[in-house]
């Protein structure tokens, strides 16, 4: 370590040859020492080494020396000491941190489609853009006894937030499938049904020989007969059409099919119930097993439009019907129930 004014003066060779090699270990050294060499000039870089392990890059801006960078021996690494010292990472194919980084309130900018991964280089969180975005997640940890949340934050007042599954896939909360809107099922047993007043079916009740109790609604063979129910949807049903199942079964050992029709109107407050039911629709004429009181189940059935202007807060009244002329059971068809398909497009009744 050496430093030297950088000035050879005039002088035998001997001594120009020693002055010479002491300007050389001077720049070797990068004018190591614990100040500044006195023939500094600006521009002019030096080594300060007050601190023997981690010495100071400087720079003589022709005043004052500004502290560029430390050495540290024991990391071997270079700590630059202005913020607004820059280094250039483009290069660099796999550049590490050796410690957190701080942003500096100033954002993390991520390019469409790509992500951030973890140590086997496996994608965690995959990014993509849109160019118009005004809405964003917005991420906040927790003190003690209070859950840390996600939120829907942005430009809009109100904003959903949408979670989408791949193929079967499901929305989960511990491990298990959150129930979300969609189709939902009711459960009409025939006993929640009553007769037409005109055509109707007849009630029945039967024990079997092992104690199982049937309720039924029992449906001519020879005419068309019908039952009627009514339901008051949630109010987070969509207010579309309906699909059904019907349930039945026979006393009998003929395989021939039974045809169940449904229709329906939906009823608002002061509309008059007086009201014709829309056009119904059957499922596949459903064939009985053969074998006296087996369960038959039909298919299900397209969709039900309901007549009227289905809405909140209304009655729907349903009739179901037994079309024989679609149909070749040569025996009562013994309604047992329907099961009623419907879809709801929002999380609750609230």
């Amino acid at each position: 370590m050496a430093q030297h004014d950088m000035n050879i003066a005039n002088q035998g060779f001997p001594a120009f040859r020693t002055d010479l090699n002491n300007a050389l270990s001077a720049i070797q050294s990068m004018h190591s020492g614990s100040s500044r060499p006195s023939g500094a000039v600006a521009g002019q870089m030096w080594l300060d080494t007050t601190n023997a392990t981690s010495p100071t890059i400087k720079f003589f801006d022709g005043t004052d020396d500004i502290s560029f960078a430390t050495i540290d021996y024991s990391a071997n690494t270079v700590n630059f000491l202005d913020s607004t010292v820059s280094t250039e990472l483009v290069n660099d194919t796999s550049p590490q941190l050796g410690g957190d980084l701080d942003t500096n309130s100033n954002n993390i900018l991520i390019d469409n489609a790509h992500s951030i991964k973890d140590e086997n280089d496996n994608e965690q969180i995959t990014f993509t853009t849109t160019a118009s975005a005004v809405n964003e997640f917005t991420v906040s940890n927790s003190a003690t006894s209070v859950a840390p949340s996600i939120s829907a934050t942005g430009g809009d007042t109100n904003i959903d937030i949408n979670l989408v599954p791949k193929g079967t896939g499901a929305v989960l909360s511990g491990g298990t499938a959150v129930k979300v809107a969609g189709k939902e099922t009711i459960w009409i047993p025939a006993v929640a049904m009553y007769p037409n007043t005109t055509n109707g079916a007849e009630a029945g009740q039967v024990e079997l020989s092992n104690g199982v109790e049937i309720k039924s609604l029992d449906f001519d063979q020879s005419s068309d007969e019908n039952a009627q129910f009514a339901v008051s949807f949630p109010k987070s049903w969509n207010e579309g059409t309906v699909t059904f199942q019907a349930y039945f079964t026979a006393d009998s050992t003929n395989t021939g099919t039974v045809s169940w029709d449904l229709s329906a109107v939906a009823i608002a407050d002061n509309d008059s119930i007086n009201t014709a039911f829309g056009t119904a629709v059957a499922p596949t004429a459903k064939a009985h097993s053969g074998t006296a009181n087996d369960l038959d189940v039909t298919a299900e059935s397209g969709a039900v439009t309901i007549a009227g202007s289905p809405s909140t807060d209304e009655q729907v009244f349903f009739q179901i019907t037994r079309d024989v002329s679609e149909d070749s059971l040569t025996a009562d068809a013994k309604l047992l129930g329907i099961k009623l398909f419907f879809t709801t497009d929002a999380a609750n009744d609230a």
